[in-house]
């Protein structure tokens, strides 16, 4: 009875440290997932429209962004920075940029920092878009942080308050798609920026694989901590949810990065479609 005891105890530990771990990084993952599949489908029709030349349109800014996320992330978390790559041009194996670092596998803050390391385009790529709003179309950007001021509270998130990310969407096509800003040279500007640095926000495969090796090390944490006050008779599950109120303003930050993801599929099937139709057409002339 007593090993079936034990048994329990490290089972229930296991289900609620995967409950803590989705409860602190799970909105962030699900983030990535969707940005990764529109900007999936964003590239593939401007590669069919355009070629290699589709991609390094968006690449110029896009690619120096998503690089310098991870590079900041490094910077945090302690790792050893070998070799950068904000850009490059003209390299078969198709890869526009890198980092290279390296960690001590002993620590458990740089094996932790691995996944943020990971994920750091994400906060690259909407850091930028917010920086974007701020420098060239103030007038949006107050209404957009007055909104998330007003409306979003370090609260436990439920799932009823996934309406964050609709309405934080709507504010800022209300803010952002006026008339006055279509008349207004920045607003251009900031579109193509915008459209760049979305192209360019989501993870590669190398950048999840190294997130994953972070993921397991913080869930390794969670279970000896939930081990440890199982022990003690102290229950780590309030302070979780309370710590993963946070979440709320990453939906509503990140709204920002899913609508001109959306955006820029939008805008890549249409030349995709138009580039299509004007090449059948000229086949046609012949």
């Amino acid at each position: 009875m007593k090993d079936m005891s034990v048994l329990s105890s490290i089972l229930n530990s296991m289900l609620l440290s995967f409950i803590e771990l989705f409860s602190l990084l799970g909105v962030i993952i699900l983030v990535g997932l969707v940005i990764g599949i529109l900007e999936r489908y964003s590239n593939a029709y401007l590669f069919r429209a355009f070629g290699m030349r589709g991609l390094l349109l968006t690449a110029w800014i896009g690619t120096p962004i998503h690089e310098i996320g991870h590079l900041i992330q490094c910077f945090i978390w302690g790792h050893r920075v070998t070799k950068v790559k904000l850009l490059q041009w003209n390299q078969g194996d198709g890869v526009l940029g890198f980092v290279e670092h390296q960690y001590n596998r002993n620590s458990i803050y740089q094996r932790i920092g691995n996944f943020f390391i990971g994920i750091g385009p994400l906060f690259s790529g909407i850091g930028s878009l917010m920086l974007g709003l701020y420098l060239l179309l103030p007038e949006s950007y107050e209404s957009i942080a007055t909104y998330i001021h007003q409306q979003v509270t370090l609260e436990e998130l439920t799932i009823g308050d996934l309406k964050i990310i609709g309405e934080t969407i709507l504010v800022l096509c209300k803010s952002i798609f006026t008339l006055h800003n279509l008349l207004n040279p920045f607003f251009w500007i900031f579109l193509v920026l915008a459209i760049c640095i979305s192209s360019h926000t989501a993870l590669s495969k190398e950048d999840i694989h190294g997130s994953a090796n972070g993921l397991l090390t913080m869930f390794i944490l969670l279970f000896l901590i939930n081990i440890a006050a199982g022990v003690l008779g102290f229950d780590s599950y309030p302070f979780i949810q309370t710590l993963a109120g946070y979440n709320a303003y990453i939906l509503a930050f990140a709204s920002i990065a899913v609508l001109f993801s959306v955006i820029t599929m939008v805008l890549s099937f249409i030349l995709y479609r138009v580039t299509k139709k004007l090449r059948r057409n000229t086949r046609g002339r012949f």
